[in-house]
């Protein structure tokens, strides 16, 4: 799955590279980027990182195993050196984090946070699944979105928050982070790919990021 863009088009000044381990919801981040007419390919060895201005972190299902297939393929130890804008999406973006509660995992530790389990005790729903308005500070990644646009979120784990990375919040049982930054590391908790035109500006912005 690949999709190019014509050498004439404006946006073909990038291309994201989408971190293929085996643990991400590939086939609709492609399909949004291609509405988007954003240039794309797979990164499935430590070299391919070269070949792309921006890199995007899919996941879905448990942090732990996302890890060890991450660390299986070679590609956890160049993610951590990177410095062009990398962007983690669901289990991507836990996967930025040092610790989760879901396996006991120790992750890549790009932030100094914690991926926790929601308390049963809230009386809330788990997981935690639908849309929810997401309060965010002025931040690039943001740019043309009305703050409390409504995201699709679906996760059982939640990101602890801390006001010194987070750049948007949720509250659902308590206040958690919906987006993180740290240098050229992002992530969002919520599924851009999946929660229509917000979404998908979402996408654009940071492939409009400078590196």
């Amino acid at each position: 799955m690949e999709k190019e863009i014509n050498d004439n088009s404006k946006a073909a000044s990038f291309k994201i590279g989408i971190v293929n381990y085996g643990a991400g919801n590939l086939f609709s981040l492609g399909c949004a980027l291609e509405r988007q007419n954003i240039a794309y390919g797979m990164i499935n060895k430590a070299d391919d990182f070269d070949l792309y201005s921006h890199v995007i972190i899919p996941g879905v299902g448990h942090a732990g195993a996302a890890m060890s297939k991450l660390k299986a393929s070679g590609l956890a130890d160049s993610i951590k050196l990177l410095k062009k804008p990398v962007l983690g999406i669901c289990v991507g973006m836990q996967l930025l984090t040092a610790h989760s509660e879901e396996g006991n995992s120790a992750l890549l530790d790009l932030f100094p946070l914690k991926t926790r389990l929601f308390d049963k005790e809230q009386q809330i729903k788990i997981p935690h699944m639908g849309w929810n308005n997401v309060d965010f500070k002025d931040n690039k990644l943001f740019h043309n979105i009305l703050n409390q646009t409504q995201f699709y979120f679906v996760h059982s784990y939640f990101i602890e928050f801390n006001p010194i990375f987070d750049i948007a919040s949720v509250n659902y049982g308590c206040k958690f982070s919906a987006a993180i930054q740290k240098d050229n590391f992002f992530g969002v908790q919520f599924h851009p790919e999946k929660s229509g035109a917000a979404g998908e500006q979402l996408l654009k912005n940071f492939a409009n990021l400078t590196p």
